[in-house]
């Protein structure tokens, strides 16, 4: 009796190629990927940049509820039955991104394991610092929660080098991702400079130093 043989399939090399139901884009800085109320009938794979989900309440207040980075996926709402977008997505820097069209990553989530393997590690992780954030924003003092940030969008604690000089973002949208004031913002920022937790060369360089910030009670 013969063995099946083994799927070859490549979910990275997937993700990086065009083909059917899947769409290479690129995008400048502050690009608008999809708008919150848009039609949700595709999901997206960030192949390089940065890309800020943000969501408009009924009286107009703008918060950043996510900063996603290179081999990310955002917008799979769609998948569990989301028919419009929850959110708002704008590129944060020049992004090279793979739109996959719903049904056909259906298709491959049923018939590929290796992708649904990928794409089910990504969910989790997704919602553990979901999870976190909360826990972030109802315990921690504003000034651990911009630390946080910061570490994490310089990718300290994940796989992989340190990005430790990370990508330009304002004071203001580190405010609103925080959930505290431009002005206390300004202050921490200062603070860890003087401390050597920081420093601006260029970009915002991040040391691991800061993670003194986060452990200390």
């Amino acid at each position: 009796m013969k063995q099946k043989a083994r799927s070859t399939f490549d979910p990275k090399a997937f993700l990086a190629k065009v083909g059917k139901g899947r769409e290479q884009l690129d995008y400048q800085k502050n690009q608008r990927v999809f708008s919150q109320g848009d039609a949700a009938d595709a999901i997206f794979y960030i192949q390089k940049g940065s890309v800020k989900l943000t969501v408009v309440s009924g009286q107009g207040k703008e918060a950043v509820v996510a900063i996603l980075g290179a081999s990310s996926f955002f917008g799979e709402g769609c998948l569990a039955g989301q028919s419009v977008r929850m959110a708002s997505a704008v590129t944060m820097s020049h992004c090279s991104i793979m739109r996959l069209k719903k049904q056909d990553v259906i298709s491959v989530l049923h018939e590929e394991p290796a992708f649904t393997e990928l794409f089910l590690q990504f969910v989790l992780s997704r919602n553990i610092r979901i999870e976190e954030d909360l826990v972030d924003q109802l315990f921690n003092s504003s000034e651990k929660r911009l630390a946080r940030v910061l570490l994490l969008m310089a990718n300290f604690g994940k796989e992989g080098k340190a990005e430790r000089v990370i990508p330009k973002i304002s004071q203001e949208m580190l405010a609103e991702i925080v959930g505290t004031t431009r002005s206390r913002v300004s202050f921490f920022m200062n603070r860890f400079r003087k401390l050597g937790f920081i420093e601006y060369n260029g970009g915002l360089e991040v040391h691991s130093s800061l993670l003194n910030i986060v452990l200390h009670d």
